[in-house]
């Protein structure tokens, strides 16, 4: 029997995971614990292993979402594959007396070739096997092969789709291509045509939400076009196996024909290569993911296109309005990003946010860094950066107004006396805030080493959830991008966040004297409900004393 592979549950808070990427193939021989997959969720990577030695039988495509325990695949054993589940129905003496027998003991082969005989009956056996001529009524008599419906690909940007309405009832004969449901997503609304003929079979209430790839229906006791025409042509098929089954394969067309997999449209997206361009070589005409990855792009289409209709355009002023490119690129949102954006969302909407502004004179950290940065380096195995100073001169300050390093629970503010600080980091998936835990016992080398540490496994993407969760006070430099002032959002449950910016030589007055200095920017927001314009105003005076006397670090005053 084979063993089913079910997403794991990876964190209390994570409902839903991506499939990113299959490191193995579909039908390829996989080995215990060794790693299938790559999934992704909205918080970090996992690698995904295999529960057992066989054959792996791929269910969901690379990029689609699925929640925590979906069968995403499927394990064969050595006696469990197609090559051996065919001789289970070899005797054919037995096969044409009892034909319901013949369909329960190989139901595999039913399903996966589409017919419901014994292996004589399929185009692809040899004509001369013994009993074919005897068995070939038994579809006829016994009923045609099971044809599962799934919800087909219906725009780059919709993964699921509401039934609507069912036009047939369940239980209803209907044929093949007639119009059985209408699906309605959130852009328009679309008709399923039938893929065989046979008794109708709901899988899916009316007005229930599925996503792309589910089972919506199932057609029992027909399969359709393609099964009735070697039936008909009994003798021809005898003498021409092959071409008979191909010829109906060929010149049917259905809805799937020339839609893209999730996969393929992705691929196809990237190259920027339109479904029409395409030529399927899936089931019905299907683009499948080798179809997209082995695409080329045809330069001159577009270019022929536009000389081509412009005659047909009768106005001479739209067909000058536009002349460069304008070329369109859409793209799923990764679930890092929509979460992101969803608590961006929700801080805003929830919290008293309000940002107050200070500037801090450089020149003395900079000073400093000159001064010891090679010796620095040469005993601690590290580079002396800005973070250590700031990260070292917030904890001083948390300690001193420690509001600022609360946080709401309910009706309750949970005071802490520690420091974990959050650094912002931008890796290559997005945003990300790993955190420094206990940063009041670190010292400077033992800060940077951790944010040198926390940054590469963030450009790996192989931080975990822990590291990510739980800190009480954030910083973010996006000074390292050029900016010159903004006002952060709190990194929520958090009550504040300290925004670094870009440092800039200006003008600045001495002792009566105007002198140029090197100035940045230093921006605090901050949840109104916990922390007072009074407690927010010196915590960050404070911040500005102690990096422009950074001697204060180090006697502690």
């Amino acid at each position: 029997m084979p063993t089913e592979i079910k997403i794991p549950a990876v964190g209390e808070s994570i409902t839903e995971v991506t499939i990113a990427k299959w490191l193995k193939k579909d039908g390829e021989a996989v080995k215990r614990d060794e790693v299938i997959a790559e999934l992704e969720s909205d918080k970090a990577t996992f690698e995904l292993p295999a529960e057992a030695d066989g054959t792996l039988k791929i269910r969901v495509a690379e990029g689609e979402t699925i929640g925590i325990g979906t069968v995403i695949a499927e394990l064969d054993g050595a006696g469990a594959s197609n090559g051996q589940a065919a001789p289970a129905t070899a005797p054919t003496p037995a096969a044409a007396a009892d034909p319901l027998t013949q369909g329960e003991q190989n139901p595999q082969a039913s399903d996966q070739s589409g017919y419901g005989g014994t292996p004589a009956d399929r185009p692809d056996s040899d004509p001369a096997t013994p009993g074919a001529p005897a068995a070939a009524p038994t579809p006829a008599a016994g009923g045609g092969a099971t044809v599962e419906m799934k919800i087909p690909a219906v725009g780059e940007s919709i993964t699921e789709v509401t039934v609507a309405k069912w036009l047939k009832p369940d239980g209803a004969q209907v044929s093949r291509d007639e119009v059985i449901a209408e699906l309605e997503s959130d852009k328009a609304t679309f008709e399923l045509p039938a893929e065989g003929s046979g008794i109708l079979r709901h899988a899916v209430q009316e007005g229930e939400t599925i996503s792309i790839g589910a089972t919506i229906a199932r057609i029992e006791g027909g399969s359709g076009a393609a099964a009735a025409t070697p039936a008909a042509s009994a003798p021809v098929a005898a003498a021409a196996p092959v071409a008979a089954a191909a010829q109906p394969a060929s010149s049917a067309s259905t809805y799937a024909t020339g839609v893209p997999s999730p996969a393929a449209g992705k691929i196809l997206g990237e190259k920027g290569i339109s479904a029409t361009d395409v030529t399927g070589s899936g089931r019905d005409g299907r683009i499948t993911k080798e179809d997209a990855q082995n695409a080329q792009a045809k330069p001159a289409a577009p270019a022929a296109t536009p000389v081509a209709l412009a005659p047909a355009s009768s106005p001479a002023a739209p067909t000058s309005a536009a002349t460069g490119n304008r070329g369109q690129r859409r793209e799923r949102m990764s679930n890092l990003r929509k979460t992101v954006a969803r608590r961006l969302v929700s801080v805003k909407n929830e919290t008293a946010m309000l940002t107050t502004f200070n500037e801090v004179n450089m020149q003395p950290i900079m000073d400093l860094r000159t001064k010891f940065k090679d010796k620095f380096k040469e005993k601690h195995g590290v580079g002396l950066g800005f973070m250590s100073f700031f990260t070292r001169a917030v904890c001083v300050a948390l300690k001193e107004w420690p509001a600022v390093n609360a946080q709401l629970d309910g009706n309750d503010i949970v005071y802490s006396d520690f420091c974990d600080i959050s650094i912002a980091v931008s890796a290559p998936k997005g945003l990300v805030v790993p955190v420094i835990r206990n940063a009041e016992e670190l010292s400077f080398d033992g800060v940077e080493k951790e944010v040198v540490r926390l940054a590469g496994l963030a450009r790996d993407n192989k931080l975990t959830i822990e590291q990510m969760t739980g800190g009480t006070f954030t910083i973010t430099n996006g000074g390292i991008f050029g900016s010159m002032m903004s006002t952060p959002i709190i990194n929520a449950p958090q009550s504040a966040i300290l925004g670094m910016h870009n440092i800039i030589q200006r003008p600045v007055a001495e002792n009566g004297q105007v002198v140029i200095r090197p100035m940045m920017y230093l921006a605090l927001s901050y949840d109104h409900r916990i922390i007072d314009g009074r407690e927010s105003v010196s915590f960050l005076v404070r911040v500005k004393e102690l990096l422009e006397d950074p001697t204060r670090l180090l006697l502690g005053v």
